[in-house]
């Protein structure tokens, strides 16, 4: 895995590493920061959020050829409801 560099934000350190002229910063090390042992109950939390959905789809809009609108419909009209479930690998 490559190495990033590293910035204090309020007390944390959040990695970010830099691909072809490109930042990504850690979702891991910002969950962090709310809750050291739970970052996958953070993460998963925010990924139910309908804000998060929309940010997601429009990215994907963006930069995925292969986006899919009418399946990314299904998980957009979804999200929020407290019966909606979305993980990283789904």
């Amino acid at each position: 895995m490559a190495k990033g560099k590293k910035i204090s934000v309020q007390g944390t350190e959040i990695t970010i590493l830099n691909t072809n002229q490109d930042d990504f910063i850690s979702l891991t090390d910002l969950a962090r920061h709310k809750d050291p042992l739970h970052t996958d109950t953070i993460i998963q939390n925010w990924l139910r959020n309908r804000n998060t959905i929309e940010l997601l789809g429009l990215w994907e809009q963006m930069y995925n050829p292969d986006f899919k609108p009418l399946e990314f419909e299904g998980f957009r009209k979804q999200s929020g409801l407290n019966s909606f479930v979305l993980t990283p690998k789904r």
